[in-house]
């Protein structure tokens, strides 16, 4: 290949008198339709997702309420978003036990029944896809509803506490103790999706380490701690990472259960609700998008700090 071959092909400035062109056509021939079918993606991307998100970063250093013009207002939405709004305390209160307490629940959970169907079962893809489920079904707004009527004073739940038990429970979706943790029992419900990458996690781990330790005399309990948890962590951590900033992310439940309010006494306030109702409820756009923000630092900072902690207790092959 010559200089000017090169030249030309790059469309440089030693490049005859219309190489250019001709290398433009040569590079549109090549590339012209990957960028076509990116067409697509480029055009979402830029005007769904990076674009409204730099709006909404802008907008959250000004008082815009959709109506009148943005006017800039510089950091006084966050700052007294630290100093001087109760229910953003609240509203991290809440979110922050519903995380703590469904995450690890909901894993544990996910993880005991991919145990069990390892251990082989008859006609396991229908039970798959009958588990996997709730997990396609539990953020819709029906299950919400559904869930709402069973936890109700009148509810599926007190009748069978009455009939079985003799016992008059509260309505558990109105009692402040017990409002939260419903919503975390229907967190731990949509146990699918976990359960089948564990399943998938636990079909990789080599049978013959388990019979080794048999033979060595290791029991259940010993093979399950020494064997399947640590081969089994990039799994975890990766189960771990999407679970929470699903949790961060929940909204529906809350949303349908308190009918809006967050109620009773903010012990339902997730975060997003907070948001919805700040952006929706008052119109108080640029409160709600540095609201937003913050939310969007507090899972980034979450996702770093797992990335930099796996080191320590997440084992590769290598």
């Amino acid at each position: 290949m010559t200089m000017q071959s090169v030249a030309t092909d790059l469309g440089g400035a030693n490049a005859p008198a219309g190489a250019v062109p001709g290398a433009a056509r040569r590079a549109w021939a090549r590339n012209g339709p990957a960028y076509l079918f990116l067409l697509p993606w480029l055009i979402g991307f830029f005007g769904l997702t990076l674009g409204p998100a730099l709006a909404s970063l802008y907008l959250s250093f000004t008082n815009y309420d959709l109506i009148r013009s943005p006017d800039w207002v510089g950091a006084a939405n966050y700052v007294r978003i630290a100093t001087a709004d109760p229910k953003f305390a609240a509203a991290m209160k809440v979110t922050f036990l519903y995380v703590v307490l469904s995450v690890p629940l909901k894993l544990a959970f996910a993880l005991l029944v991919a145990m069990a169907f390892n251990r082989g079962l008859k006609g396991l893809p229908v039970y798959r896809a009958i588990f996997y489920l709730p997990s396609l079904l539990g953020a819709s707004v029906a299950i919400a509803v559904l869930w709402r009527q069973l936890f109700a004073s009148d509810g599926l739940v007190n009748m069978v506490l009455w009939q079985l038990f003799g016992i008059e429970g509260p309505s558990w979706i109105s009692n402040p103790n017990y409002s939260l943790y419903t919503l975390v029992i229907l967190s731990v419900w949509q146990f699918g999706s976990p359960m089948i990458i564990f399943l998938a996690g636990l079909r990789q781990i080599p049978t013959d380490m388990y019979e080794a330790a048999e033979i060595d005399g290791a029991s259940k309990a010993r093979q399950f701690w020494k064997i399947t948890l640590p081969l089994l962590t990039p799994v975890i951590f990766f189960n771990a990472v999407i679970q929470t900033i699903d949790a961060f992310k929940a909204f529906t439940p809350a949303f349908i259960i308190s009918e809006g309010t967050g109620g009773p006494i903010n012990s339902t306030l997730f975060y997003t609700l907070y948001l919805y109702q700040e952006a929706f409820g008052f119109f108080r756009m640029g409160y709600a998008s540095a609201l937003a923000w913050i939310l969007v630092v507090i899972i980034a900072a979450f996702t770093a700090f797992s990335f930099l902690s796996a080191k320590y207790w997440v084992h590769y092959d290598d």
